[in-house]
Protein backbone atom coordinates (compact mmCIF):
# COMPACT_ATOMS: atom_id res chain seq x y z
CA UNK A 1 0.00 0.00 0.00
CA UNK A 2 2.79 2.62 1.36
CA UNK A 3 4.61 1.56 -2.36
CA UNK A 4 1.84 1.92 -4.44
CA UNK A 5 0.88 5.45 -3.18
CA UNK A 6 3.98 6.54 -2.77
CA UNK A 7 5.97 5.41 -6.11
CA UNK A 8 3.75 6.84 -9.04
CA UNK A 9 5.17 4.29 -11.56
CA UNK A 10 2.74 1.67 -10.37
CA UNK A 11 -0.13 1.61 -12.95
CA UNK A 12 -2.21 0.04 -9.94
CA UNK A 13 -2.29 -0.92 -6.61
CA UNK A 14 -3.52 -4.24 -4.94
CA UNK A 15 -2.63 -4.92 -1.88
CA UNK A 16 -3.91 -8.45 0.55
CA UNK A 17 -5.66 -7.47 4.01
CA UNK A 18 -2.93 -5.42 4.58
CA UNK A 19 -5.05 -3.50 7.57
CA UNK A 20 -6.69 -0.55 5.84
CA UNK A 21 -7.10 1.25 8.84
CA UNK A 22 -4.89 1.74 11.99
CA UNK A 23 -6.21 -0.90 15.05
CA UNK A 24 -4.35 -1.02 17.92
CA UNK A 25 -6.76 -4.18 18.99
CA UNK A 26 -5.68 -6.32 16.17
CA UNK A 27 -2.07 -7.86 16.45
CA UNK A 28 -2.07 -8.56 12.75
CA UNK A 29 -2.69 -4.64 11.94
CA UNK A 30 0.99 -3.89 13.31
CA UNK A 31 1.68 -0.73 11.79
CA UNK A 32 3.36 0.24 15.65
CA UNK A 33 6.27 -2.36 14.90
CA UNK A 34 9.89 -0.86 14.41
CA UNK A 35 9.42 -2.90 10.61
CA UNK A 36 6.48 -0.54 9.89
CA UNK A 37 6.33 2.78 11.24
CA UNK A 38 7.51 2.43 14.69
CA UNK A 39 11.87 2.46 14.69
CA UNK A 40 12.69 4.27 17.33
CA UNK A 41 16.50 4.84 17.41
CA UNK A 42 15.94 5.99 21.05
CA UNK A 43 13.79 2.82 22.32
CA UNK A 44 12.74 -0.52 20.95
CA UNK A 45 9.65 -1.63 21.98
CA UNK A 46 8.42 -4.73 22.83
CA UNK A 47 6.65 -6.80 19.50
CA UNK A 48 3.17 -7.11 20.25
CA UNK A 49 0.27 -4.79 20.83
CA UNK A 50 0.55 -1.69 22.08
CA UNK A 51 0.39 -1.48 26.27
CA UNK A 52 1.82 0.79 29.04
CA UNK A 53 4.86 -1.02 29.46
CA UNK A 54 5.27 -1.13 25.62
CA UNK A 55 3.98 2.62 24.02
CA UNK A 56 3.75 3.41 20.61
CA UNK A 57 7.20 4.81 19.10
CA UNK A 58 8.23 6.44 16.11
CA UNK A 59 6.79 7.79 13.26
CA UNK A 60 3.77 5.61 14.30
CA UNK A 61 3.50 7.57 17.82
CA UNK A 62 3.15 10.86 15.89
CA UNK A 63 0.87 9.98 13.14
CA UNK A 64 -1.39 8.85 16.32
CA UNK A 65 -0.60 11.84 18.39
CA UNK A 66 -1.77 13.93 15.28
CA UNK A 67 -4.80 12.31 14.68
CA UNK A 68 -3.35 10.30 11.39
CA UNK A 69 -4.64 7.53 9.65
CA UNK A 70 -4.20 5.61 6.35
CA UNK A 71 -6.73 7.15 4.44
CA UNK A 72 -4.47 9.82 3.97
CA UNK A 73 -2.01 7.63 2.74
CA UNK A 74 -4.29 5.68 0.31
CA UNK A 75 -5.49 9.00 -0.84
CA UNK A 76 -1.90 9.04 -2.87
CA UNK A 77 -3.18 6.15 -4.86
CA UNK A 78 -5.36 8.19 -6.97
CA UNK A 79 -6.04 8.16 -9.88
CA UNK A 80 -4.70 4.59 -10.51
CA UNK A 81 -6.79 1.71 -9.47
CA UNK A 82 -6.61 0.01 -6.03
CA UNK A 83 -8.00 -3.36 -4.68
CA UNK A 84 -8.05 -4.49 -1.48
CA UNK A 85 -7.80 -7.74 -0.86
CA UNK A 86 -9.65 -8.24 2.61
CA UNK A 87 -9.52 -10.85 5.07
CA UNK A 88 -9.44 -10.78 8.59
CA UNK A 89 -8.13 -7.70 9.27
CA UNK A 90 -9.56 -5.84 6.19
CA UNK A 91 -13.31 -6.89 6.99
CA UNK A 92 -16.47 -5.25 5.33
CA UNK A 93 -16.20 -2.86 7.87
CA UNK A 94 -13.26 -1.42 6.68
CA UNK A 95 -15.07 -0.32 3.37
CA UNK A 96 -15.50 3.41 4.86
CA UNK A 97 -11.79 4.03 4.45
CA UNK A 98 -11.96 3.53 1.03
CA UNK A 99 -14.64 6.45 0.60
CA UNK A 100 -11.71 8.59 1.35
CA UNK A 101 -10.38 7.59 -2.19
CA UNK A 102 -13.17 7.67 -3.88
CA UNK A 103 -14.16 10.98 -2.68
CA UNK A 104 -10.46 12.08 -4.38
CA UNK A 105 -10.93 9.80 -7.43
CA UNK A 106 -14.18 11.84 -8.21
CA UNK A 107 -12.70 15.21 -7.85
CA UNK A 108 -10.21 13.58 -10.41
CA UNK A 109 -12.95 12.88 -12.67
CA UNK A 110 -12.69 9.40 -12.62
CA UNK A 111 -15.21 6.47 -11.24
CA UNK A 112 -15.10 2.97 -10.23
CA UNK A 113 -11.60 2.75 -9.41
CA UNK A 114 -11.19 1.57 -5.71
CA UNK A 115 -12.71 -2.17 -5.06
CA UNK A 116 -12.74 -4.50 -2.38
CA UNK A 117 -13.10 -8.23 -2.02
CA UNK A 118 -13.75 -10.16 1.47
CA UNK A 119 -12.55 -13.36 2.95
CA UNK A 120 -12.79 -14.97 6.26
CA UNK A 121 -8.95 -15.40 6.84
CA UNK A 122 -6.01 -13.61 6.22
CA UNK A 123 -4.50 -15.99 3.80
CA UNK A 124 -5.31 -15.30 0.33
CA UNK A 125 -7.15 -17.74 -1.41
CA UNK A 126 -7.60 -19.17 -5.19
CA UNK A 127 -10.95 -17.54 -5.10
CA UNK A 128 -9.34 -14.27 -3.97
CA UNK A 129 -6.47 -14.60 -6.21
CA UNK A 130 -9.01 -15.37 -9.16
CA UNK A 131 -10.19 -11.28 -7.80
CA UNK A 132 -7.05 -9.64 -7.68
CA UNK A 133 -5.93 -11.32 -11.62
CA UNK A 134 -9.68 -10.19 -12.99
CA UNK A 135 -9.01 -7.13 -11.51
CA UNK A 136 -5.86 -6.01 -12.78
CA UNK A 137 -6.68 -7.72 -16.34
CA UNK A 138 -9.45 -5.33 -16.05
CA UNK A 139 -7.08 -2.49 -15.64
CA UNK A 140 -3.96 -3.60 -17.42
CA UNK A 141 -4.40 -5.02 -20.50
CA UNK A 142 -5.37 -2.86 -23.37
Amino acid sequence: MFAGALWDRFACVVTSDPGIMFDETRQNINYWEPWYLGLDPARTRTPGLITPESPRTGAYKKMIEQNRDLHEIQALIAPRPYLVSGGSEDTPGRWTALNHLIAVNNVLGVHDRVAKTNRPDHRPTAESNADIYAFFERFMKP
